[in-house]
């Protein structure tokens, strides 16, 4: 096997451990995602002045 090919190899190896990682760590983050519930405001009463 020729240097040339060693390195290929070992690239594509490491382009594929990097993939599979970015992968899981992707896939992770999506399923324990909670999407933030943003509570509206409570309502401001208007003011009530009795004379």
């Amino acid at each position: 096997m020729s240097l040339a090919t060693t390195i290929f190899l070992l690239i594509c190896g490491w382009l594929a451990v990097a993939g599979a990682m970015l992968w899981g760590v992707l896939r992770i983050t999506r399923r324990h995602h909670h999407p933030h519930v943003v509570k509206p405001a409570k309502p401001h009463k208007a003011a009530v002045h009795h004379a």
